[in-house]
């Protein structure tokens, strides 16, 4: 079963064990976690989990979490406060679907059920003390030093010019995140995870967090709305600081294929079977949304 299906089954049955609660929220909660999407995050965990022999058990409980915070944070980020969307993923977004109010507290249960199924499924291969690695890395990815902290930068900069380093703190911090710490959970569910190990796919993930950033800028002009899921030129709507805006479109294409090629060299050193990890790094600068 490819990486796509498995989390998507993971993730039903999270939810469906999710009982004496609100039914309107529970289904809010449901439609925002399970109305599709790339799966990137879990697809990272998995791949590179089992290129280090993790248990796949171990390995779907980091997923589904880091699958749980990622959605959190669009729901979040589509309210009128923030964002202001009324499309993701092709489809309404979550206060369109329901209302303001479900919407919170819908991306509120999301967090809150991802530290709950770190901390609370039994694992197999791994400590207690890797298991609060695994807690502590999630939580910094996703909190003031991580992708919170790069939202409101990205907010703060709305109708401002920042400068290049500026763009790459707030994308290295709000998307980079969150793809870096998929990564490193992975290799976490594993025993055979070491020090030098944690460092070079760390590397890669840095690389491969700014080329998805670089590419997203790109699609958003280059790509149409029935494609992309979302509005097409939304952040040039908004005024939003961009690679192509700082770089030209060519220059942000540049940029991403020196990006791919640092995620390339990153994996070199690493002794194991790294295709698959190489061949998501292509994609990621290949893709058409």
């Amino acid at each position: 079963m490819v990486a796509q299906e498995r989390i998507a089954c993971v993730l039903n049955s999270l939810i469906d064990k999710q009982n004496n609660t609100d039914e309107t929220l529970k289904s809010a909660t449901r439609y925002s976690l399970l109305n599709g999407g790339k799966r990137l995050r879990p697809f990272l965990v998995y791949t590179t989990g089992k290129m280090l022999n993790a248990h796949d058990s171990d390995l779907d409980a980091a997923a589904s979490a880091i699958e749980c915070i990622h959605s959190y944070s669009l729901v979040h980020d589509d309210l009128p406060a923030m964002d202001d969307d009324d499309l993701r993923r092709g489809k309404p977004t979550c206060h369109i679907e329901f209302d303001e109010a479900t919407a919170i507290l819908a991306g509120d249960s999301l967090q809150t059920l991802a530290f709950e199924t770190l901390s609370t499924h039994n694992f197999v291969g791994i400590s207690h003390k890797q298991q609060v690695a695994l807690i502590s890395v999630l939580a910094q990815a996703s909190g003031l030093t991580g992708m919170c902290g790069g939202q409101s930068l990205d907010l703060a900069a709305t109708d401002k010019a920042v400068s290049l380093e500026q763009l790459e703190q707030i994308h290295n911090l709000k998307t980079g995140a969150l793809l870096r710490a998929a990564i490193k959970l992975g290799a976490l569910c594993s025993p055979n995870c070491t020090s030098d190990i944690l460092t070079k796919l760390d590397d890669f993930g840095k690389a491969i967090g700014l080329a998805f950033q670089v590419q997203d800028d790109i699609l958003d002009i280059e790509a149409d709305t029935e494609t992309l899921g979302k509005p097409q030129g939304s952040d040039v709507a908004a005024n939003k600081s961009t690679y192509p805006a700082l770089l030209g479109l060519q220059g942000a294409k540049d940029k991403a294929r020196q990006l791919y090629q640092d995620a390339l060299a990153a994996l070199d050193d690493i002794k194991a079977d790294t295709s698959e990890l190489q061949a998501l790094a292509t994609y990621i600068i290949e893709r058409d949304h």
